[in-house]
């Protein structure tokens, strides 16, 4: 019979064996009979670590030594692999990441009891490294030191990202094996420009500093590249700063400026101009063309995105269908797709900047059988009283509002194709469904985000004739 060894104290060292690691990306084990909660590791791993917080039953602690590694280790390419957290399995060979991801999935759907036939395996990326065509990186007055780094390094300037679990730190990237070809030039562009410039970085603690984001997007398809410098003011610093980098980069499509001089940690801001170019560029997705604005959304894996659309237009079955709903529609992406098989397509969206992106999507694209509602979709979807053939809806991560999904049974459209990149947040919306006269018929998982913690996955639900 196992027994269980005395349960560890805080500042002890013990010998843990990684089990699996959760959607938040944490390594899950257990020492001595007690599960413990590391921030790295991996599914094999056998570690030393020290145990920093005992809380109810779980332990939590950090690796220091790898005493035996996980047979699906591999080397990591980035530099800042340890400190980033970005790309948490980047050292997970990619056929077992795509095992752990759909193994997440089924978990939810387990916790919220939502029966199912299963989870298909999940559609790999053909491509797993460079595959984000947007990047939102952070300028910090207090750069987050690596653990590597010599001393004396710089401290009161950073671009990056935020450092995990800090607010206020800001990782200086040198490199970044996500980002589009060539968009690391930009950023370290941006860095050397600043500090000759001596502008200032944005202080979490104070609110004080100029420089708040750069946000790059490029347009896979089309080779259209954006940059978006958020600043909290304006000033000829940064006028001259936004003409030398236009100057520096010839490959710019288009440079936009905005201003926020609010609190609110987000690349969003109050007022914009237009530094060079037309403030928005293109893609194509399936021979449909899409306008994308600095701040509007636009699914971060092009290639990918477009397997994702394939197997929700597959699930759909909407060919012929009368009307569809698309719920949570962005710039439109989804909607202009269905539109070319279907009667109507109405999508609704919170944003009115997207909404304005997906009219001008429908325009370019000469798609008239489509509209689009601006406005809190518990509203919006409340007015609605014809019922669609099919609903699809793709919800931020939270998922849906309870009122929303309230109308949804209401509605009792015959078939609702879920999207969502949270899947515990779908299984919960999932589970009202089903106990309200729907059946999961299949779960179809694509990986739009590798190295990272996150899967797309695609649900498909059927009115029960029950």
């Amino acid at each position: 019979m196992d027994t269980v060894a005395r349960r560890p104290k805080k500042g002890e060292e013990v010998e843990v064996v990684v089990e699996t690691i959760d959607r938040r990306g944490r390594a899950l084990g257990e020492t001595g009979g007690h599960p413990m909660a590391l921030p790295r590791g991996l599914p094999g791993d056998k570690l030393r670590a020290r145990v920093t917080r005992r809380r109810r039953k779980e332990l939590y602690g950090v690796p220091l030594e790898v005493l035996e590694r996980s047979p699906d280790h591999v080397q990591a390419r980035c530099s800042h692999a340890k400190s980033c957290g970005g790309c948490r399995f980047q050292d997970l060979a990619y056929e077992a990441q795509l095992e752990l991801l759909r193994g997440h999935i089924s978990q939810a759907l387990a916790e919220a009891f939502v029966p199912h036939g299963g989870v298909d395996p999940v559609i790999a990326c053909p491509e797993p490294w460079g595959y984000r065509n947007k990047m939102e990186l952070s300028f910090g007055a207090i750069r987050w030191v690596e653990e590597e780094e010599p001393e004396g390094v710089e401290r009161d300037f950073a671009l990056g990202f935020h450092a995990p679990g800090r607010f206020d730190r800001v990782l200086d990237v040198s490199e970044c094996h996500l980002l589009f070809e060539g968009g690391i030039e930009l950023v370290r562009s941006a860095r050397a420009l600043a500090r000759e410039l001596e502008l200032s970085a944005w202080n979490q603690h104070t609110h004080e500093g100029c420089l708040r984001h750069l946000v790059l997007r490029r347009g896979v398809h089309t080779e259209e590249t954006l940059a978006y410098l958020v600043t909290s003011r304006v000033g000829a610093d940064v006028d001259e700063f936004l003409a030398r980098f236009a100057e520096l980069h010839p490959e710019l499509t288009t440079l936009v400026h905005g201003v926020n001089a609010g609190v609110a940690d987000v690349a969003k801001a109050e007022e914009r101009r237009v530094i060079k170019g037309e403030g928005w560029i293109t893609e194509r997705l399936h021979g449909v063309e899409f306008r994308i604005s600095p701040e509007s959304f636009f699914q971060t894996n092009t290639l990918q995105a477009e397997r994702l659309f394939e197997v929700v237009l597959e699930e759909a079955c909407a060919r012929g269908a009368e009307l569809v709903h698309d719920l949570y529609c962005g710039a439109g992406s989804i909607s202009l797709l269905l539109a070319r098989s279907v009667g109507r397509v109405t999508g609704f969206e919170l944003s009115e900047e997207a909404v304005a992106d997906a009219v001008e999507n429908a325009r370019r694209n000469q798609i008239t059988n489509a509209e689009f509602v601006a406005g809190d979709l518990a509203e919006t979807i409340a007015g609605v009283s014809e019922r669609p053939d099919v609903l699809v809806c793709d919800p931020p991560r939270s998922g849906m509002h309870e009122r929303v999904v309230e109308r949804l049974i209401e509605l009792s459209p015959a078939r609702i194709v879920h999207v969502s990149c949270n899947a515990h947040a779908a299984a919960r919306d999932l589970a009202r469904l089903v106990h309200n006269g729907y059946e999961l018929v299949r779960a179809r998982p694509v990986d739009l985000f590798p190295h990272t913690p996150h899967v797309e996955c695609v649900f498909t639900l059927e009115r029960s004739s029950s």
